[in-house]
């Protein structure tokens, strides 16, 4: 049974200002926010332009994520009130049971100096959820035609899109494993990395947005692309088969909820336990009392592993919202011959395959896209954030300077973090002083970064306090 943090909001002595949120986009990439502004600006709902803005990070964010990947969704319905959670996220393979796995390729990622070693190759690849889950966010909720909604995807992969300097500095990390086999010269273009500002191209990438838009997701599950993934996986060692794929559903989840400052968060039951993390914060949110507390509530006792995630968040003019965060993992390094895919790499992920996964399992996640109701019922957040095990803190540390420290949007997130790994308080540059000497003289110990950095997450979030993309991954608010 899930635990909720439940209060009265009407019991709170004093309500904040209220305002209604601007129809906005936030995202991790210009060219993910623009696509979905783009659609709003069409008329389409936040639905329509969430799919809109997933699609296009499929193709100018695939270092964090892409079409062979997973995902989660939140949607806020203005009219009712209503919060509804989607997972997409990727599932186990092996329904066909004809086929065993092969080994992993191992491969070292160096992560906060130190090499990790990673599993690709196909025994890795789960099956994909950002096709359908697309689908299922747009039958629900979107307005506009559904080529009309894939449009700025596909204009997008005809010419390639120009890599941000923060995503290019993740790639450094990253590029062990993307530019494996055929990534190669995609991210590594005559044996150099890419760099900031070079043009991320695809081959392939329009033909397949082109058939998605005409055919839509059922090519990726019964259709066309089908085998053609089947036959990739299976010739790189993977079980994937036509069952996993013919069988694979979108899922309706539970949404949990806490309050906060006499707010409403609502969001899926993740792994790292987001809104209960919320619930047990300490009574005291006012700087500097709260920093012990929130110290010990957001103490992450896991093994810190590249964030490759990413996130889009949109706010329509009807008070709509929809947060959707996806993944690749790493990436496989399993391509769709032609397509200008890679599969996901979701299965080499150790601490997120326990090990009881059945077939048709869907896999754990920290991933929380969440949104935040105000005490008139109405939209005051809408955010989500990339960044694995940091996705909590990063998330927290939002809500806390908008809805507690009056911040907007821009200055919440990207203000500096600290994130706590066992005894260890790992502070960004700019952290104010006192409240680390005061975790100091608590017994914490202190790890200074040098400056803000993509470790610690990368919230994109639209709000009653404006539009903001997190600097540590380029992120921008573009208000309608």
């Amino acid at each position: 049974m899930v635990a909720h943090a439940n209060h009265d909001l009407a019991a709170t002595p004093t309500l904040p200002q209220m305002k209604s949120v601007a129809a906005g986009v936030a995202a991790s990439h210009p060219a993910t926010a623009r696509a979905g502004l783009q659609i709003l600006q069409d008329g389409g709902t936040a639905a329509d332009a969430a799919v809109a803005a997933v699609l296009a990070t499929c193709v100018a964010e695939t270092i964090f994520t892409g079409l062979g990947g997973g995902g989660f969704a939140t949607y806020f319905e203005a009219a009712t009130g209503e919060v509804t959670c989607l997972d997409f996220f990727v599932a186990a393979p092996g329904l066909d049971g004809d086929a065993e796995p092969g080994p992993m390729i191992s491969v070292d990622v160096f992560f906060g100096g130190l090499p990790q070693v990673y599993s690709i190759g196909g025994a890795s690849a789960a099956v994909p959820g950002v096709p359908a889950g697309c689908g299922e966010v747009h039958r629900r909720w979107g307005r506009l035609p559904w080529a009309e909604v894939v449009a700025p995807a596909f204009a997008l992969a005809k010419t390639g899109v120009p890599t941000p300097e923060a995503h290019a500095r993740t790639l450094d990390a990253c590029a062990p494993a993307l530019a494996y086999g055929e990534g190669a010269p995609i991210y590594t273009p005559n044996g150099r990395r890419l760099q900031g500002g070079e043009l991320l191209f695809h081959p392939g990438l329009a033909t397949a947005l082109e058939a998605l838009a005409v055919v839509g997701p059922s090519i990726f599950y019964t259709g066309d692309f089908a085998p053609v993934m089947v036959d990739a996986v299976r010739a790189a060692g993977g079980s994937l088969g036509r069952r996993d794929l013919a069988e694979y559903r979108v899922l309706e989840t539970h949404v949990d909820r806490a309050a906060l400052n006499g707010y409403q968060v609502r969001a899926r039951h993740d792994l790292n336990r987001v809104v209960d993390t919320i619930g047990a914060l300490p009574a005291d949110l006012s700087r500097p009392g709260r920093t012990l507390g929130l110290a010990e509530a957001l103490r992450d006792q896991g093994r810190q592993r590249v964030g490759d995630t990413t996130n889009v968040s949109v706010v329509d003019a009807e008070g709509n919202a929809c947060v959707i965060t996806t993944t690749l993992g790493l990436g496989s390094a399993v391509w769709l011959p032609g397509l200008g895919i890679n599969l996901n790499s979701m299965l080499g992920e150790g601490e997120l395959n326990f090990g009881d996964l059945r077939p048709g399992d869907r896999m754990p996640s920290n991933m929380c896209p969440l949104v935040v109701i105000d005490p008139a019922g109405r939209l005051a957040v809408a955010a989500g954030s990339a960044g694995a095990s940091r996705i909590r803190t990063a998330l927290i540390d939002t809500l806390l300077g908008v809805l507690v420290d009056d911040l907007d949007m821009a200055a919440a997130t990207g203000r500096p973090r600290f994130h706590v790994v066992g005894d260890t308080v790992h502070a960004e540059a700019g952290y104010p002083v006192d409240e680390l000497s005061a975790l100091d003289e608590a017994g914490w110990k202190i790890n200074q970064w040098p400056g803000l950095n993509h470790y610690f997450g990368g919230v994109t979030a639209v709000g009653q306090a404006g539009a903001a993309g997190d600097p540590r991954r380029a992120g921008v608010g573009l208000l309608l």
